[in-house]
């Protein structure tokens, strides 16, 4: 393929990644490096990812008015995010991630279906620093194995009852912390090379312009409506995350 013909690609990569983000506040890290994976290696393609993954969750991170309440609830699972992602760099083994990215579809999906059973996950507010030190670890070395950061922080932060706005702003910031460390992890590994400006200038425009368009549409909807689109995009994630791994 031609290099124009790979930045059309990729430009509708992000184009439909963005989209999935703007609605439901995640997704495009996952939808991204599954579909960049049929043109390039995992690597690249989370190299590429990285600068539209940071700036779209910086965006969505600050978008609201609760960044302060958010952060303070937060802040312990974004320590253990650092720790995980420093510890899965340092002795996860290169190639492990096929399987983990199998059993982490699995899950996600499962967690889905619990939540369209309508069952909630609730976090005693007294565990939160503790819970959430444990899930940030936990996140942090998944996302060293699979290049994704949604479990298990995506299920703690909806259980800790936030409305459908600071919801997203949480998954932001928390996306942000994970952005952060998945490229410091990824330049200790020598991947962040100069070859991947290009293409993540196109992937950061294209999300830019499809996160608008997803926000609007997410303005428009109901909370009901919204976290039904909210469950059935994490099932969706999770069984492209499953098939991905096993193909």
């Amino acid at each position: 393929m031609t290099s124009f013909t790979v930045l059309a690609l990729i430009a509708g990569v992000f184009l439909i990644a963005g989209f999935v983000k703007g609605v439901i506040g995640m997704g495009l890290p996952t939808v991204a490096v599954g579909l960049l994976g049929l043109m390039m290696t995992p690597s690249r393609a989370a190299a590429v990812i990285v600068v539209p993954s940071l700036v779209t969750n910086v965006w969505q991170a600050v978008a609201g008015d609760s960044f302060a309440i958010v952060a303070r609830r937060l802040w312990p699972m974004f320590v253990g995010i650092c720790i995980g992602t420093w510890a899965g760099a340092v002795w996860l083994p290169d190639g492990s991630g096929g399987e983990a990215t199998v059993w982490l579809g699995v899950a996600l999906a499962l967690y889905a279906m619990f939540g369209l059973a309508n069952l909630h996950l609730r976090v005693p507010k007294q565990h939160e620093r503790s819970i959430g030190l444990l899930v940030g670890i936990a996140t942090g070395i998944v996302t060293v194995a699979t290049g994704v950061f949604v479990i298990p922080g995506v299920p703690y932060i909806q259980a800790l009852n936030f409305d459908r706005d600071r919801l997203v702003q949480a998954l932001g910031l928390s996306f942000t912390v994970s952005t952060l460390t998945l490229a410091a992890a990824l330049q200790h590994a020598g991947e962040m090379r100069m070859s991947v400006v290009v293409p993540s200038a196109v992937a950061l425009a294209a999300a830019l312009a499809s996160v608008l368009l997803g926000q609007v549409v997410r303005g428009r909807v109901s909370p009901a409506t919204f976290r039904l689109c909210f469950v059935i995009g994490l099932l969706a994630l999770g069984a492209h995350l499953a098939l991905r791994g096993l193909f």
